[in-house]
């Protein structure tokens, strides 16, 4: 490949026929495989808007126009296309490139995301602030299907007319966002996608006409499409809806733009897309190849270490088995139930489960409904999307006191995808809730024991409660942990190592990794099971027999459970204790990058090395009372 410096590439692509521009496409299609195949990625996403880039970016000018893509992880060949050809190597490692859209990263990554739903809303906010600017450039935003169940999406479509817009509005429909989409409106478009007499009408009418000739004839189609699905939603709320068009035809996606960039008002044009084409793994399983780990590209097969199975993976299971003789288990997501592990759940109690697509908030509320009529909801969600439903959290479950179970997956460091989806600040944001209670397992046995414990008594452990645990994996049998489920206290902290002088309080899994160090240097290590309310009979021992005291937690300081150590230990202790010191250690008031998590503990100072090295400096800088020989 020739030097892409800048906008090389899209000068280049402007003058290839089309015959040149799909060998480009096949090229572009290679080359994401080879290297999402080694680094992981967006894979389906990405492989299905090639040629819709590629069309896009033949009529608008990247560099100078304004092109919105929401969520960023279907715009992949938009970076190629824009200076990152050599650089997309390193995509999604340490150093590397971001696998979303980053603003830090590119002038043309106009506005950064890596949560679905944004981009309606920030392309208006850029529309704005350019005409104030006096500025002529067109905004374009490019989103998913999938992104329209968002609340945000929709709420920000509903203000386009009233801020006299003159945006343009792709929306790529391929029926999927990251596992099959869910809701009406969802509904409304594939019902459109597959009408049968409509595409057989359409592809007539294109064997006998150019594509100029047959985008003209929009009206006709749009009406044929009123009298197959009913009045058009876009239309209904002022927005001009033009398409469907071919999201692989680059004549026919050529033109539409051509169209649209023109047009005086708002408007949406709705490109059909497949997602994973052209590869044959992800198209016929795209929810399978959406976001990916290394795999082996000419079989497809994934690189899975033997005998490992992820925290999800237990979630899913367990759970699925405790619905089994407790039917008023309910089980719920945000269009996730294959990266939280309910698509297990889902398959034996489809009844049973809930998917109300990328609607955070409206989630959480259902699960409230559920609770008032003494059902036993269990709503899984990603650390960092459960933030969208802060506002639910405290007014519709909280306040009430209601018993809705939270399952947050991927808290913490999440590794590659950055940190748009690190999961460090659920404890942070929920520890100041009234009511809500905040568990860190410390393996997956001891997650399966929560679960078990909290559901099957319910009456004891009353309110709204949070598990929190990682996107890691554990090796051993997953089908032995599942057989010896037992009843513990949840909120018991354990013992983990016993020794003298000094006491670390981790919270969470990466507990595990201090063992060995803690028997080392003869530190006592206690698994932090509870992070709210605080095991106060432990920490009144813990305040009364060591001198230093460690907090570990993988997550922010700030407003983490170091600090409610601390403050129990000022409101409660001090007096008694005056020369105890109290240590927080986990993630500084940054955003993390990417990379993996292995890189990521070093760099945030939790891994085992720089935990011991951070409890030994800080030894230095104290006298210890009576403690001699450390």
């Amino acid at each position: 490949m020739v030097s892409d410096s800048n906008r090389e590439l899209i000068d280049k692509i402007r003058h290839m026929n089309y015959e040149e521009l799909y060998k480009f496409a096949n090229e572009i299609r290679e080359y994401m495989i080879s290297v999402i195949s080694q680094n992981g990625g967006h894979l389906a996403s990405n492989l299905g808007t090639v040629e819709l880039t590629l069309a896009l970016y033949r009529v608008f000018d990247p560099f100078e126009d304004y092109i919105i893509w929401d969520t960023g992880h279907q715009a992949y060949t938009h970076k190629l296309l824009t200076g990152r050809w050599e650089e997309f190597k390193t995509l999604r490692k340490f150093g590397g490139i971001s696998g979303f859209t980053n603003i830090f990263e590119s002038e043309v990554d106009r506005f950064g995301a890596g949560h679905v739903g944004t981009s309606i809303a920030a392309a208006l906010g850029i529309e704005k602030a350019l005409n104030l600017e006096g500025k002529k450039a067109n905004v374009v935003v490019v989103i998913g299907d999938g992104a329209l169940t968002s609340g945000q999406a929709l709420e920000a479509l509903n203000q386009v007319r009233s801020q006299n817009s003159k945006i343009k509005i792709v929306l790529n429909s391929n029926g999927m966002s990251i596992s099959k989409n869910v809701g009406g409106l969802s509904m409304l478009l594939e019902s459109l996608r597959t009408s049968k007499i409509y595409l057989t009408i359409k592809d007539s009418i294109k064997r006998g006409m150019s594509g100029s000739v047959e985008f003209e004839l929009k009206k006709i189609r749009e009406a044929l499409k009123v009298a197959l699905v009913g009045e058009d939603f876009f239309e209904s709320i002022g927005l001009k809806h033009f398409g469907p068009v071919d999201g692989h035809d680059l004549k026919i996606l050529e033109e539409a733009f051509k169209q649209i960039k023109d047009y005086p008002y708002p408007t949406v044009l709705t490109v059909f897309t497949i997602k994973g084409k052209g590869y044959t793994h992800s198209e016929t399983n795209p929810t399978r190849y959406h976001g990916v780990e290394k795999f082996d590209p000419d079989s497809g097969d994934f690189e899975k270490p033997e005998n490992a199975f992820s925290y999800s993976e237990v979630f899913g299971k367990v759970l699925t088995k405790l619905a089994q003789e407790d039917t008023k288990i309910v089980a719920l997501t945000a269009a996730m139930p294959d990266g939280t592990g309910l698509n297990i759940f889902a398959k034996s109690f489809p009844e049973r489960f809930v998917d109300l697509g990328i609607t955070e908030q409206s989630v959480v509320t259902y699960a409230g409904g559920l609770a008032t009529i003494g059902y036993k909801p269990v709503v899984a969600i990603y650390s960092t999307f459960l933030q969208r439903a802060y506002d639910q959290i405290i007014h519709d479950i909280a306040l009430q006191n209601l018993d809705v179970l939270f399952a947050i997956d991927r808290a913490g460091l999440v590794g590659t995808d950055g940190p748009t989806h690190h999961g460090v600040f659920d404890i942070a944001y929920l520890k100041s809730i009234p009511n809500l209670k905040i568990l860190t397992p410390v393996n997956a046995a001891d997650l399966a024991n929560m679960l078990y414990s909290i559901l099957k008594d319910r009456d004891k452990y009353k309110g709204p409660i949070a598990i929190r645990y990682p996107r890691d994996v554990e090796f051993g049998n997953l089908d032995k942990i599942c057989d010896k489920i037992e009843y513990e206290d949840p909120f018991k902290w354990k013992v983990l190592t016993k020794g003298k002088d000094i006491a670390l309080l981790s919270v969470g899994t990466i507990t595990q990794d201090y063992i060995d160090m803690c028997k080392k240097n003869n530190y006592t290590l206690i698994a932090v099971r509870s992070v709210k309310p605080l095991n106060e009979e432990v920490l009144q021992e813990i305040i009364n027999d060591y001198n230093f005291v460690f907090t570990i937690e993988e997550g922010s300081i700030l407003g983490g459970f170091g600090e409610s150590v601390i403050s129990y230990y000022v409101n409660n202790l001090i007096d008694k204790y005056p020369d105890v010191r109290i240590i927080n250690i986990g993630i500084s008031d940054n955003f993390v990058t990417h990379g993996n998590r292995k890189e990521l503990l070093k760099l945030v100072g939790l891994d085992c090395e720089n935990v011991e090295k951070t409890i030994k400096e800080n030894i230095e800088k104290h006298l210890l009372k009576g403690v001699k020989n450390i």
